[in-house]
């Protein structure tokens, strides 16, 4: 009879050790998840702000630099059509007073050339 309470004893110590052990490794498995789920929480978190960052500079940099060459054609381009617009006028303007100028001047150095030959004419005819 106290061979079979020993063994129940030993078989009931048995069976509470497992079930502790099960216990264990429940609680060893749910703080390795746990841990496993905030590394990669925390890791992906720092990952994407890692590349925010690095995305965020590229395009800054892409849009900053995209924008300053298009400004810098525009104002190329404006310039060099209000030089030209305005080299332009100024040579026409010159061209043009220089050109009556000398219609002008030979104009009235062929009229008073006619008149005088006219009154020439008339001179002779009268005398």
């Amino acid at each position: 009879m106290k061979e079979n309470a020993v063994i129940t004893i030993i078989s009931i110590t048995i069976i509470v050790l497992n079930m502790m052990m099960i216990i264990v490794l429940d609680i060893k498995n749910a703080i390795m998840m746990a841990t496993m789920a905030e590394v990669t929480a925390v890791t992906m978190a720092e990952i994407m702000v890692a590349t925010m960052t690095e995305v965020m500079a590229v395009t800054t940099a892409v849009v900053m630099a995209v924008t300053m060459a298009v400004i810098m054609a525009v104002i190329m381009v404006v310039t060099t059509a209000v030089i030209m617009a305005v080299t332009m006028a100024v040579i026409t303007a010159v061209v043009m007073a220089v050109t009556m100028a000398v219609i002008t001047a030979v104009t009235t150095a062929v009229v008073k050339d006619v008149a005088a030959v006219g009154a020439g004419c008339f001179n002779l005819i009268n005398n």
